[in-house]
């Protein structure tokens, strides 16, 4: 079991856009709305390739092996690196309480925990509106909440 990192920093709408943040479900039934048709080409283009977090922590593992920030062999290594990047955003972090040097601390040890059972970890902060950072830990070989992703770095990207 190894972890991956993951950074993106970026406008909060894009964030908010789902259709881009989840994998394409099944094809749309015929006759349905072509506005439905269009989300779904959408995220069948964008969603393998796109930089934007996935709103399920384990779906980074499809995304290319180019987006990873870092990959660590054990939790209080990964869990370090989250704090270091938490600690480089904080003097931009829209929120007097996220900066809160405690709490930074808190979060690094929650992760820490989280990932030594083989959990993944999703860390948001605002930052200068309107960009949003999201930093994320994702368990890989195997991941508990997807079995079945292989590691990005064992497949062609």
């Amino acid at each position: 079991m190894h972890h991956h990192g993951y950074t993106w920093v970026g406008e909060k709408s894009r964030f908010d856009q789902e259709g881009i943040r989840r994998p394409a479900p099944v094809d749309p039934v015929p006759g349905c709305d072509p506005d439905v048709v269009q989300r779904h080409r959408q995220a069948l283009a964008e969603f393998p390739v796109s930089d934007v977090p996935p709103i399920e922590t384990a779906r980074w593992l499809v995304k290319p092996a180019g987006f990873i920030r870092g990959t660590w062999q054990d939790p209080k290594s990964a869990a370090e690196w989250l704090e270091g990047q938490l600690l480089e955003y904080a003097p931009r972090f829209d929120s007097a309480f996220e900066r809160d040097p405690n709490r930074i601390e808190h979060a690094t040890m929650s992760a820490m925990g989280r990932l030594a059972w083989g959990g993944d970890v999703s860390v948001g902060a605002y930052l200068d509106r309107p960009l949003f950072l999201c930093l994320t830990l994702v368990t890989c070989s195997p991941n508990h909440a997807a079995p079945e992703l292989p590691c990005p770095r064992t497949r062609e990207t």
